[in-house]
């Protein structure tokens, strides 16, 4: 009878603390697919670059020292995924590197 009482109360605490694991943060964004925002408005991109630049400024203000070492490290996974999506809002540019800038200006030098 005690073994049975043991293992109720065993199996009442190990449920009630495994609820409070998979609990998420409130104030985490979901990271969009390329495929999702191909399909958006300007407005709508837009919104969500505001909702991701009110996001990054509400953790800036936040006290990282009382974090534990999991806490920051999703913090900065957070943030990883949020730059990657902004970038993929923005519509990007030209990027040139240095090799390509050295060979345009040796091709114009030839033409002039």
């Amino acid at each position: 009878m005690k073994t049975k009482v043991y293992l109720l109360a065993l199996t009442l605490l190990l449920s009630f603390t495994a609820l409070n694991t998979f609990a998420a943060d409130t104030h985490a964004l979901t990271p969009l697919s390329k495929e999702e925002i191909a399909t958006m408005t300007t407005e709508q991109k837009q919104a969500r670059v505001e909702e991701i630049k009110a996001r990054v400024n509400e953790i800036k203000a936040m006290d990282k020292s009382e974090l534990t070492k999991a806490e920051r490290k999703e913090l900065r996974t957070e943030l990883k995924s949020m730059k990657k999506e902004a970038n993929a809002l923005g519509g990007g540019g030209i990027y040139l590197s240095v090799g390509a800038i050295i060979i345009i200006i040796l091709v114009l030098i030839l033409i002039l």
